[in-house]
């Protein structure tokens, strides 16, 4: 890929601490923006923040065009984490140019089985939390006056259904819809809102699943590429979509990522 696609700016990204949010921030900083991560700062995330900015501080001095990342931890499920968030960017590189709403879990459950708790939790993280972050990314960037580009990851599960995912699918869908609405309400302060929909991309959420040699085998003789993807796969499209000299016609769009899985109907 190009280098220094996204030269002098400043993005914020949700969840960012492993999966495809790492991904992202480490691509953009490689591509010259400076970058503020969120987390949970829980005590399973110790290792993967230490090693992300360990590796973005590597980045960075192998190559002095690079971007600065740092860390402000927070739940996404309360308004006032993406109002941080934001807070944190501009007091430290003097704006925000970029947002990304990456921030979601998905834990497989029965229909019938499932408990109200876990339905609402899913619901909270995935969807309340990405119309706080991003309202908060929004009014910055409104406040600005010079435009901004909001990604939100959705999810390919956004226009299928899924058995084990009733809780789940219906929050991707949500987000697509709330990233629509949000092109058009945002468009006159030429801030640009898309959506990235993943396909099955192994990450920390689906990894036990995956591990399963038989069901990785049914998913990739699905996919036409012939593999399933990695977080890397989502980072090139995120800069694309961040990038105005790319992508500063393209708004209220979706973008499958997904190896050309929903397309292949055998």
């Amino acid at each position: 890929m190009p280098h220094y696609l996204l030269t002098s700016k400043t993005a914020a990204i949700t969840g960012a601490a492993t999966g495809i949010g790492r991904a992202i921030a480490l691509e953009y900083v490689r591509q010259g923006c400076n970058v503020v991560v969120n987390h949970l700062d829980l005590p399973s995330d110790s290792h993967h923040k230490a090693s992300l900015l360990a590796e973005a501080a590597s980045i960075k001095e192998k190559d002095e065009k690079a971007g600065k990342l740092i860390e402000v931890a927070g739940d996404v499920t309360k308004p006032e984490t993406g109002k941080e968030l934001v807070e944190a960017a501009v007091i430290e590189f003097g704006r925000l140019d970029v947002f990304v709403s990456n921030a979601g879990v998905c834990q497989f459950a029965e229909f019938l089985d499932m408990e109200h708790d876990l339905f609402a939790s899913t619901v909270n993280i995935n969807l309340n939390g990405a119309f706080y972050a991003c309202q908060a990314a929004a009014r910055q960037m409104a406040k600005q006056g010079n435009g901004g580009s909001i990604i939100a990851i959705s999810s390919i599960s956004a226009l299928v259904g899924g058995g084990l995912q009733t809780h789940y699918t219906p929050t991707k869908a949500g987000v697509l819809s709330l990233v629509q609405s949000m092109a058009v309400a945002l468009g006159k302060y030429k801030i640009r809102c898309n959506a990235l929909l993943p396909g099955t991309v192994k990450t920390q959420l689906n990894e036990e699943d995956l591990n399963n040699e038989e069901k990785k085998t049914y998913m990739e003789t699905r996919i036409p590429l012939g593999r399933t993807g990695v977080p890397p796969d989502l980072a090139g499209p995120a800069v694309f979509l961040a990038c105005d000299e790319l992508s500063g016609y393209v708004n209220g769009a979706q973008l499958l990522v997904d190896g050309g899985l929903f397309v292949n109907l055998q």
